[in-house]
């Protein structure tokens, strides 16, 4: 089941629906009771940060987050010191411009 397939159904449930029918749940349905409601609500908006953390991480550089390697690093320096732009290098090196900024920051070559 995708993400999306189960938010709708959770979302469904906090309402007091069927997600498969559309039928309102029964006053007695355990899907009534306010303990169960709030719950669903709480998972439904788990479900919907994991979906927005999954967009925002599908448009970051692929390599976000990992380490750098010392031949990297090398060729990042290098780079820099022919003069290439930061975005150029960032897009080169799959990083976000921060993350070449930073790098750059820890080998001296700029300034904070």
């Amino acid at each position: 089941m995708e993400q999306a397939q189960a938010l709708a159904v959770v979302r469904s449930l906090a309402n007091g629906v069927d997600p498969e029918t559309g039928e309102v749940f029964p006053v007695e349905s355990a899907y009534q009771r306010p303990l169960v409601v709030r719950a669903l609500y709480e998972a439904a908006a788990a479900l919907e940060r994991m979906e927005r953390f999954e967009r925002r991480k599908a448009q970051l550089p692929a390599k976000t987050g990992e380490p750098w390697t010392e031949d990297e690093d090398r060729k990042l320096l290098a780079a820099f010191d022919a003069g290439r732009a930061l975005q150029e290098l960032a897009a080169a090196h799959e990083r976000t411009m921060a993350a070449v900024r930073a790098r750059l920051l820890k080998y001296g070559r700029i300034n904070a």
